[in-house]
């Protein structure tokens, strides 16, 4: 880290401050860059996610098939604003993750910090992999919503609340399967202990279905259990992590965090 002091680790509330500042202005650049290829491939990212629409909708007849209403001028130029802000911080989680991880680990145990790779791999592969199951359940969502409303509708969706849609869709199933990581760095930072975890597990149900119908706005039956069967497998994968570093730090003779 670039304020740590290189003899014990620790640092001053100044250097934190300062460390925190650093990491979040190289996460911006970066956020930026990721942006600028987002802008040059916006096509293709455009008919990635109107694919789900195409699936269900089909010719709508106005003017392309399977296309979205935009009733105002500026509407294409703010969808494409939204599509390439997230598509930068798509393209730039891995650095910015590797960023959150340098800046709370000297927090860690020595043995611990070595997992720095692991941390980014895993994150991503499991924010891509929520990301991914978002984007199949798609269909079955907007399906689910279209016969809601009944027969006597005609589904002509407006680009920006479709892509809103979407994009809160697989961010939101994206953050879900980052669970399993935020309850293992909770635990490796002490702030969370594996025997509360294992205690609450009646409770985590409760508040893993409720935090679901939260951050999926389709609000259908099938996208709640697609979301919340792996988040609570994730809370066991958690508490079995906890319980192996535990018995790891026993044999070692180290304290527990």
């Amino acid at each position: 880290m670039t304020a740590a002091n290189p003899t014990d680790g620790q640092m001053s509330l100044m250097e934190h401050l300062t460390e925190l500042r650093t990491r979040i202005i190289r996460s911006v650049i970066a956020i930026f860059a990721g942006a600028i290829i987002a802008w040059v491939f916006y096509p293709q990212i455009f008919d990635i996610l109107i694919e789900p629409h195409c699936q269900i909708n089909g010719d709508q007849g106005i003017g392309q098939e399977c296309g979205l209403l935009a009733i105002s001028p500026l509407e294409g130029f703010s969808v494409r604003l939204t599509v390439v802000g997230y598509g930068g911080l798509a393209l730039a989680m891995p650095f910015v993750l590797w960023q959150v991880w340098q800046f709370i680990a000297p927090g860690l145990y020595p043995h611990e910090k070595r997992y720095g790779l692991v941390f980014v791999a895993l994150s991503v592969l499991l924010f891509a992999s929520g990301a991914w199951l978002a984007y199949w359940s798609l269909p079955r969502a907007l399906e689910f919503l279209a016969n809601i409303g009944g027969d006597d509708l005609t589904n002509i969706y407006r680009p920006k609340e479709y892509i809103g849609f979407v994009t809160k869709m697989m961010i939101g199933f994206g953050l879900g399967f980052l669970f399993p990581i935020l309850l293992i760095f909770l635990q490796l930072l002490g702030i969370v202990d594996n025997a509360m975890l294992r205690s609450g597990r009646r409770f985590a149900i409760v508040g893993i279905v409720a935090l679901v119908a939260v951050l999926t706005p389709s609000g259908d039956p099938g996208t709640l259990m697609a979301l919340s069967v792996p988040m609570y497998l994730f809370y066991e994968i958690a508490i079995l992590f906890g319980w192996w570093r535990a018995r790891r730090q026993a044999k070692a003779g180290v304290g527990a965090t």
